[in-house]
């Protein structure tokens, strides 16, 4: 296949020079020389590594110092805020990344993934942490739980950051996103970072905090460097610390293993070498856009970050008759599309390893493979021709095994443009051959049966953290086999690691710890921030909705005077609306029903006489009606029944970057019995101050 060499731009980190750490707010190098780290085309020595003389400990408890007590001063939405301002940071300075990206062998699309997709987990973090979270620093958990009859004494559970420092061990393939999906969820929970990448890439994610610390946005002792070994990192960690790792399944079971984690109360969750899976489908046969997106699927996995990806698909499952023709189109495709050689030369489109360390890993174990029953059906084990020897090129390969059951095949991992095509006969087979590896972080399904589709996932779910459903509807929208989004969870069982990196709001709280509080009504509202019923509440006197959001306190109610639902109201709301409803209509048959005692009032009648009854129509603070939550109908009202509202304002949420926010206000109608009628969630927008 075509090669290319080019001429190595200048590094932004001169070569020879010791890669500083950054602990306790500043730059700290080593006298020493250290370690060598070489670029993966050429063989140049970039810079050196070493944290001789560095103090760990004294590191880590600036950040359980310094860095709790910054963040902790900050709610979830001024946290989401900062991480924004970082991506926006990064993003200005993200061709000083891409250039350092290119000598640890990444193309100009292998930095996009890591680099543009870094930054895109920030600003998605930044997004849902101000749509999905309170502008406070407690979180709450589920509902109310009644603990007494009277109310008095009630129950909740909450999550609160824990009180350490979050470490991330990182690996050598995405030193830019790698660290970033751990460090946004950490940072929104409101516990600081300490990041320890990965030797041969160390100096890109090196460039990536000097790039944000340069921006004066990062609170002090909120994001800390160690460029370099720990080994003694272990000893220093403590109760309300975690580790979040990301390499090998034996160095996550030798951690997982120490005292700290199994007896000390450390955190640990990993995320390890997964031998993925891709499945092609009975149905889809060469010649249908299910196979041609099946064969896009296996390259791209193949080549991006020359197969570098703890998601790449290791083992493709083809049914026995399609094997031949997933080699042939997946040999043609490779042969017009792949271009191998120096990334900073024009049209190359796979680079090196990114060492020759981790290429003779490789070739080992394509030897175990080929040695275990594997045919090498495309590449080569030879070096590809025009490369240059001193770099970490490799062409890719991919064996063929006619036994599927050879048990190295779901064991053994190239780290690197490796996969196996592996036969099956039925989707028993297909599922059994997917769960062989041992738990996984990614399977994919090339397939529009979806009879074949339901059954094979309902069978491979519990062994995967995420399933790719492929098809001619989603082929061309789908972001792939190999890409994890942050909205969703990363993460797998079993050799996997059992981690969930990302994910959403689920991933900052795993930063926090969830606790269950037992009080008063009084005291759980102040704890929470949120209203509890028979909390003290503050009626009469001004109007709640003639207050700004710097006046209207939690616990602000208005409690209205009682209208009374005659049956002719009942009837035109019918007609008016349409909703002719029996149970409204005709009383024999409303009678008949064992919910009601005769006709009834509609609910949604009810519910909009309650906002005639509460809102007050002047122009005011209150901007908008931006929705309604919860609503539960409890007591039906019948002709001649009264009802009233009470309405406290239960939280208000300040919205960082616009002069309002929303308040939610607990809604509650009662009849002339005092009978609870309906209860809901009115949500409003607010002007932070009054017009002048």
């Amino acid at each position: 296949m075509p090669t290319k060499t080019g001429t190595a731009l200048p590094s932004t980190v001169l070569p020879s020079t010791v890669l500083p750490s950054y602990v306790r707010g500043a730059w700290w190098a080593p006298a020493g020389e250290g370690t060598p780290v070489r670029d993966a085309s050429t063989g140049e020595v970039v810079t050196t590594v070493s944290t001789e003389g560095l103090d760990l400990g004294a590191a880590l408890d600036y950040a359980r110092t310094v860095g709790q007590r910054s963040l902790g001063e900050l709610t979830f939405h001024q946290r989401a805020l900062i991480l924004k301002q970082l991506a926006q940071a990064l993003t200005e300075r993200k061709q000083e990344l891409y250039d350092l990206s290119a000598r640890t062998g990444a193309t100009q699309t292998d930095s996009w993934i890591d680099i543009d997709g870094g930054i895109g987990v920030l600003f998605t973090y930044s997004s849902k942490g101000r749509r999905e979270l309170p502008n406070s620093r407690v979180y709450v958990d589920g509902p109310v739980e009644q603990l007494s009859t009277d109310g008095s004494f009630l129950g909740r559970h909450i999550y609160t950051r824990l009180p350490g420092v979050a470490v991330q061990i990182n690996a050598f393939n995405f030193p830019v996103w790698g660290s970033l999906e751990k460090l946004a969820p950490a940072f929104i929970a409101g516990v600081p970072t300490l990041v320890k990448p990965a030797t041969p890439s160390g100096y890109l994610a090196e460039a990536m905090v000097r790039i944000m610390v340069e921006s004066g946005l990062l609170p002090e002792g909120s994001l800390q460097l160690v460029s370099g070994p720990v080994p003694d990192l272990f000893e220093h960690l403590r109760l309300g610390d975690l580790v979040a790792f990301t390499g090998s399944a034996s160095t996550a079971e030798r951690l997982r293993a120490h005292d700290a984690v199994q007896t000390g109360g450390v955190l640990f969750t990993s995320e390890t070498d997964s031998i993925n899976a891709s499945v092609l489908g009975p149905d889809a046969v060469e010649g249908t856009p299910e196979f041609d997106a099946y064969i896009r699927g296996l390259m791209t996995e193949l080549t991006a970050k020359t197969g570098q990806k703890c998601t790449a698909i290791r083992r493709a499952i083809v049914p026995t008759g399609s094997v031949d023709a997933v080699v042939a189109a997946l040999r043609d495709r490779i042969a017009a599309k792949v271009v191998i050689g120096d990334p900073r030369a024009e049209g190359v489109t796979m680079g090196p390893l990114v060492s020759t360390q981790q290429r003779d890993d490789v070739l080992a174990q394509v030897g175990r493979l080929v040695s275990a029953g594997g045919e090498l059906v495309i590449g080569s084990t030879v070096p590809p021709n025009g490369t240059d020897p001193d770099g970490a090129f490799v062409e890719p390969m991919v064996l063929r095994f006619d036994d599927p059951g050879v048990e190295a095949v779901h064991e053994l991992e190239a780290f690197g443009p490796v996969s196996s095509i592996l036969p099956y006969d039925g989707v028993e087979q297909a599922a059994d051959l997917v769960a062989r590896g041992g738990g996984s972080l990614v399977t994919s399904v090339a397939s529009h049966d979806a009879t074949f589709v339901v059954d094979l996932t309902t069978r491979i779910s519990a062994y995967n953290g995420r399933v790719l459903l492929l098809d001619r509807d989603d082929a061309k929208t789908s972001t792939g086999h190999g890409s994890p989004m942050p909205h969703l969870v990363h993460g797998g069982p079993g050799r996997a690691g059992g981690g969930e990196e990302l994910g959403g709001i689920r991933a900052v709280l795993h930063h926090m710890r969830r606790t269950a509080i037992q009080g008063s009504p009084d005291m759980l509202t102040a704890l929470t921030g949120v209203w509890h019923a028979g909390s003290s509440a503050s009626a009469g006197g001004e109007h709640p909705f003639r207050k700004s959001l710097a006046e209207l306190r939690v616990g602000d109610q208005l409690v209205s005077g009682y209208r009374e639902v005659t049956l002719e109201d009942i009837e035109t709301f019918a007609h008016f609306t349409g909703d002719e409803f029996y149970a409204h209509m005709d009383e024999d048959a409303a009678a008949a029903n064992p919910f009601f005692p005769g006709r009834v009032a509609h609910g949604y009648l009810l519910v909009s006489w309650a906002a005639g009854l509460f809102v007050d129509a002047a122009p005011g603070p209150v901007l908008a009606n931006s929705g309604l939550e919860n609503l539960r109908f409890v007591t039906p009202v019948s002709p001649g029944d009264s009802i009233r509202v009470e309405l406290t304002a239960k939280q208000i949420t300040p919205r960082e970057t616009e002069d309002y926010g929303e308040v939610r206000w607990d809604a509650v109608l009662r009849n002339q019995d005092d009978a609870l009628v309906a209860s809901y969630d009115v949500l409003t927008l607010v002007a932070k101050s009054r017009a002048a």
